[in-house]
């Protein structure tokens, strides 16, 4: 793999500001997205992929043909164009730390901000390692453009080495991963994969093979504004009716920063609006899938509570499906993970087969009838503005991504 090639596209895709936007009723949510989209179209159709597409919804879709003139089952592979609107995407100023030589480092950008050993003790082994982190004042993006950059990368190796044998694969980018509608739009018989790998995982040598289950919570509360003046008997404050939803949420259990593991929650993330009406958006998490609809009906009392309890307010509960644990789904062709783990072990690795306290596109195709496991590549503490990657990882995820090639490519041949 072309190591300094790798870092100079992944350099190029984060300054592209592709923050999505839940709020922005188009799709893609966000023009950075449609322009990264056409960016990454160019280079394939450079590359000699064929069936290079860039369609209305954003989606870049491409075909690098088999070089064997044997059946091959076609494999996908995915990442996703957009960023997490927790942190904002804009402006990004990439910062290289070559060689990594231990300890805490501190962002220029921001100083009061700094990635510290203690809360990422995996840098302990990454000593000599090239990082990338963002000044501070952004998060990196390297959820998931260091997954688009592995992705192309291997890419460019087997066009540059065709003694490589692999059958026909297809590229899928989606955007708006990060607000629940990454595969909206994807055509599961155009993709014609019987298997894909996303690429958003963490670090290197993992496969993610089991997800939360997510549903997303939307509490409107609704009151009656009039000056405050004349209001005695008459207003009823719906930020006051807001506050006492949000204090009735258990206090000791269900929050992300109470629980860990199979642990699931309900996380409230966003709160806007003012005395006629505030908006609460509650994101909902656990492994059991059916858990989703416990913590549903958990938030439908509490709302029904706080009206019984503030004479003229309304509390709204709506929710939808964001994604499922993609765990029983990867069983419809155990293939996906098999030659994932014999693509690492013949590269002298052993893979770990692990479970995300997250999800990815991967969650939804799988649910769609796709088993679609997560490879790493190199990106760490995603959303935040302490978010970095390694190259040397990244560089072994695209290594790892020519060998399961070569496996699919292989044991079709031996089966």
């Amino acid at each position: 793999m072309n190591s300094a090639r790798l870092l100079e596209r992944f350099l190029r895709y984060v300054a592209v500001n592709t923050m999505a936007d839940e709020t922005a009723g188009t799709y893609p949510s966000s023009p950075g997205q449609l322009e990264l989209g056409q960016m990454l179209a160019a280079e394939l159709s450079a590359l000699g992929l064929r069936d290079v597409c860039h369609d209305q919804h954003g989606l870049v879709l491409a075909t690098l043909p088999a070089n064997v003139a044997r059946p091959v089952p076609v494999v996908a592979w995915n990442a996703h164009l957009d960023t997490s609107p927790e942190t904002s995407g804009a402006d990004v100023r990439p910062q290289i730390v070559r060689p990594y030589t231990g300890g805490d480092i501190v962002l220029p950008g921001d100083r009061s901000k700094v990635i510290r050993v203690a809360d990422n003790p995996e840098l302990e082994q990454l000593h000599g390692a090239t990082l990338i982190t963002s000044d501070g004042t952004t998060l990196l993006g390297a959820d998931d453009k260091a997954g688009v950059a592995v992705i192309m990368e291997a890419l460019t190796y087997l066009q540059e080495h065709p003694e490589v044998p692999h059958g026909p694969l297809r590229i899928l980018f989606t955007c708006d991963e990060e607000i629940g509608h990454g595969v909206d739009h994807v055509d599961l018989q155009q993709l014609g994969a019987c298997v894909c790998y996303t690429l958003a995982g963490s670090g290197a040598n993992t496969i993610d093979v089991e997800t939360f289950s997510a549903d997303l919570a939307t509490v409107t509360v609704r009151g009656v504004n009039i000056h405050p003046s004349i209001a005695k008997g008459r207003m009823v404050n719906a930020v006051r009716a807001a506050a006492l939803f949000l204090n009735r949420l258990p206090h000791d259990r269900l929050a992300p920063e109470l629980s860990e593991g199979r642990q699931g929650f309900l996380h409230p993330y966003v709160l806007q609006g003012g005395v006629a009406e505030v908006t609460i958006k509650i994101l909902l998490r656990d492994f059991d899938t059916g858990k989703l609809a416990d913590y549903a009906q958990l938030l439908q009392s509490l709302a029904r509570d706080v009206e019984r309890e503030i004479a003229g307010v309304t509390c709204h509960v709506a929710v939808q499906m964001q994604y499922r644990n993609m765990a029983e789904g990867l069983q419809r062709d155990p293939r996906a993970v098999a030659f994932a783990q014999e693509a690492h072990a013949r590269l002298g690795r052993k893979a770990e087969l692990t479970v995300i306290r997250g999800g990815t596109d991967g969650s939804m195709l799988t649910a769609r009838g796709l088993p679609t496991p997560n490879l790493a590549c190199g990106q760490h503490t995603p959303h935040s503005p302490l978010e970095w990657a390694c190259l040397d990882e990244m560089v072994s995820a695209a290594e790892v991504l020519v060998e399961t090639a070569r496996v699919w490519c292989q044991q079709a041949e031996t089966g």
